[in-house]
């Protein structure tokens, strides 16, 4: 849910600089200690020669050092919810290609690739002051949409509704939240219009105050005034990657997968 991944940049980015500080003094206190440590000394100061033998282009400084210890490995690391759910709303996008697209609260990232090819409107309960051609981006609550009744042709909204009503995100407490969040997506939605969403799925639950857990079938239900058109999961084994149309079994097998649902509104006759 892009909740959590709204503004304070500057807040985010001293306490990243504040945390490499600390991380840089304890690697220093430990360098006996810690074959992390001693690497990063060996290299900086073999860095520092070759700089002088280049005519110090840039400085090297010490008072510089910004040690990443993490990223030395075998493979790229990365989120399979987050890489793999806007992959595949994107790809749906690439096919249908609305005039226009809304976001609800989804990842700010989305929202700002797809704007390259289709116009976009972002939308959260604390909206991001992101500047770029193509999208716009305001304030809305999910359990109020301001949207007149069948306006939005294509919709999404992912990782959002199992946070709705925890508090995490300052919203109200609402044991109902995700409901009325589910109420309003199908109310706005046109006929004939398309709605992505993602939510978590396994083992129904509520862990508070990340994030309720659903059971396929019956999120699936709660949108049975509307078709669904494809469902893929990322499943908790990330090395499977983006599965369309998986079996009832591997679903329902699931502790923390992630489901992607893509339900459609019938048109009007």
């Amino acid at each position: 849910m892009q909740f959590a991944l709204h503004p304070r940049s500057n807040l985010r980015k001293w306490d990243a600089w504040r945390t490499h500080e600390a991380k840089i003094s304890r690697l220093l206190e430990d360098q006996g200690k810690s074959e992390a440590a001693s690497k990063f000394e060996a290299d900086f100061s073999a860095f520092q020669a070759l700089s002088r033998q280049e005519g110090d282009r840039l400085p090297v400084r010490r008072d510089d050092l910004y040690p990443c210890l993490d990223d030395c490995s075998a493979n790229t690391s990365f989120d399979a919810h987050y890489i793999y759910h806007p992959a595949w709303a994107a790809r749906i996008l690439a096919r249908t290609r609305p005039a226009r697209h809304v976001d609800i609260s989804s990842i700010v990232s989305f929202c700002a690739v797809v704007s390259a090819f289709v116009p976009v409107e972002f939308y959260d309960f604390r909206p991001a002051p992101i500047k770029l051609d193509n999208l716009r981006s305001g304030a809305a609550d999910i359990c109020r949409l301001q949207f007149p009744d069948a306006s939005i042709p294509s919709l999404s909204c992912m990782h959002v509704i199992e946070h709705i009503g925890l508090g995490r995100y300052g919203d109200p407490l609402d044991a109902s939240g995700d409901l009325k969040a589910v109420r309003e997506l199908v109310r706005v939605l046109a006929p004939g219009g398309n709605l992505l969403v993602a939510v978590p799925v396994g083992k129904p639950r509520v862990q508070f105050n990340a994030h309720r857990v659903y059971d396929f079938t019956v999120f699936r239900d709660y949108f049975a005034a509307l078709e669904l058109v494809e469902f893929a999961l990322i499943s908790d084994d990330a090395r499977a990657g983006l599965i369309v149309s998986p079996s009832d079994d591997l679903v329902n097998a699931q502790s923390y997968g992630c489901g992607c649902f893509w339900f459609r509104k019938a048109k009007v006759d």
